[in-house]
């Protein structure tokens, strides 16, 4: 049809008239038709639609044309060895019977779920800001209620449900730098420096998204250490960022050596440029506390390579071993004096899902950013805005974290009962699995001065990694699956996380009650003995 003013307009009024004369004479009516064109109509009889397979196209989406950055993501903790165990977990509904009555999974740092009970303040402040009519009943304690009535004043239209700045809520964030000013001794926070995130994750992600640039030789080098926590890994790939390992010392206790860090750097200048350094303290998934002395080392290698830091602390309360102390690397960097602390950039990350809260699910967390670029600063703010804001229960929970019952207050009593006991529960446990694992033959295990896992050494048999090689299976992975599937224990193999060449180890959370620990325990030590006679 033609463009001028008449053309399209009587066209379309012709159709019209044609469409209308035949609706009056009960006709469906009918468009223009184009040579070889299907027709689709919603008054086929069913048994007219055939769904011919081999006529359908081919998908646009397949593993070819997918984005090659996410197929290379891996992530263990709910990976192959975590799916096996959700299979067989549904066999033992249907009533399949197995040497078990129950899988224990121990892969994951998931407290509720392995029966530790929510502190009850903070699910108090929680439920008051969900709900807030619930600020008029006699049943929640004062304290709790002025901490939801600051929270839902700094929320639109004072509800929990509204978006808050991509930041995160103002008031929290003025608590959270409150917190750090705490814990560290009086170095002072800002809070235009602290950006509430959806658990740590999203902020070591958000980090190291801005923080990836350049191709070839010149791409950006993330050095992370050996063994890690998956997250690293997996957003390396995705990024298409370059993985620089560096090991901890497993025979000092996975401690963290600088001299390792140089021969990690300067073989990675070969080939990318590495420019940040992470770090996991307390570890994650080898429990190792770092001493004043080692951090020093680290800020005074990073400042001296100029390397941004990454701090993950997100097991900052879950210190166990005497002569072992959390210090926060913002403290120690302050403390070197100004020529370090005004100029070493360094991200330091915190989550409601550790600690004595274990609040996996609200996906609350928060970073510290200093000595950013003014101008990377908005661009941080503009990428974290894509995203619009985190979870605003999660921020709620966050706050209670850093801004908990203080003596005084109405509920400090029970609030203070509640945290000694989850830790010291944990400090049990800790010692426990060490010493039981250190019984069993072929397992050493180092001291868990912290965190919330064991990360045992085992010793595979050479028949048992050639029957690992015949599955196509990591030997740790076979390991690991076997131990599943005669005993119903979901662990993490070494591999996932990364380790020496010739070295094999699992991860095992140890946060199931003691009682259900202890048999845990034995059952890991029966399996392990059947299995070097086995493959002896």
């Amino acid at each position: 049809c033609g463009r001028g003013p008449g053309g399209c307009r009587s066209g379309r009024t012709d159709m019209a008239l044609r469409c209308a004369a035949s609706l009056a004479a009960g006709r469906q009516p009918r468009g223009p038709r184009r040579e070889g064109a299907m027709r689709w109509s919603s008054a086929a009889k069913p048994s007219a639609v055939k769904i011919n397979e081999k006529a359908s196209r081919e998908k646009i989406l397949t593993l070819e044309s997918m984005n090659p950055q996410v197929k290379a993501v891996e992530y263990a903790v709910r990976g192959p060895i975590v799916l096996k165990a959700g299979e067989i977990e549904k066999e033992l509904r249907k009533g399949i019977k197995k040497p078990f009555t129950e899988v224990i999974k121990a892969n994951i740092g998931d407290a509720h779920a392995m029966g530790q009970r929510p502190i009850t303040f903070l699910r108090q402040v929680v439920a008051l800001c969900t709900y807030p009519n619930l600020l008029d009943s006699p049943s929640f304690p004062e304290d709790a209620k002025e901490r939801a009535r600051r929270i839902l004043q700094g929320c639109g239209g004072n509800s929990l449900g509204s978006y808050t700045a991509s930041q995160g809520i103002n008031c929290i964030r003025e608590d959270v730098a409150s917190y750090i000013e705490r814990r560290d001794g009086g170095v002072p926070a800002d809070p235009d420096n602290i950006y509430l995130t959806t658990g740590a994750s999203d902020g070591i992600s958000a980090i190291l998204k801005i923080l990836v640039s350049g191709g070839g030789k010149s791409r950006t080098g993330v050095m992370i250490p050996i063994p890690q926590y998956p997250l690293y890994s997996a957003a390396i790939s995705e990024l298409d960022a370059i993985q620089v390992n560096y090991y901890l010392d497993e025979e000092n206790c996975w401690a963290l050596n600088v001299n390792e860090l140089r021969r990690a750097l300067n073989e990675a200048k070969a080939y990318c440029n590495p420019k940040v350094l992470c770090i996991i303290n307390p570890g994650n998934p080898t429990g190792q506390v770092q001493n004043r002395k080692c951090i020093e080392d680290v800020i005074h290698f990073a400042w001296e390579e100029k390397l941004f830091l990454l701090a993950d602390e997100v097991y900052q309360d879950n210190v166990y071993s005497e002569g072992c102390q959390f210090h926060s690397f913002k403290k120690i960097l302050y403390e070197m004096g100004p020529e370090y602390y005004n100029n070493v950039e360094l991200a330091s990350f915190h989550s409601t899902s550790k600690g004595y809260m274990g609040e996996c699910g609200y996906r609350g967390g928060y970073m510290e950013v200093i000595n950013l670029h003014p101008e990377i600063k908005g661009q941080l703010v503009k990428l974290l805005s894509v995203r619009l804001c985190p979870p605003v229960s999660g921020q709620a929970a966050m706050d209670i974290v850093v801004n908990p019952p203080v003596p005084g207050e109405e509920s400090y009593a029970q609030f203070i009962k509640e945290k000694e006991s989850v830790l010291n529960n944990l400090a049990k446990k800790a010692k426990l699995t060490e010493d039981m694992f250190n019984k069993i033959p072929g397992v050493h295990c180092n001291p868990l001065q912290g965190a919330m896992y064991a990360f045992p050494r085992i010793f595979i048999p050479s028949k048992a990694i050639e029957e690992a090689k015949a599955h196509k299976m990591a030997p740790d992975m076979f390991y690991c699956m076997k131990l599943l599937e005669e005993t119903g224990i979901c662990v993490v193999p070494g591999s996932g996380f990364g380790q020496r060449e010739g070295t094999y180890h699992f991860r095992m959370t140890i946060l199931p009650p003691v009682e259900k620990l202890k048999i845990l325990l034995e059952k890991v030590k029966d399996f392990h003995i059947k299995f070097l006679e086995k493959y002896a």
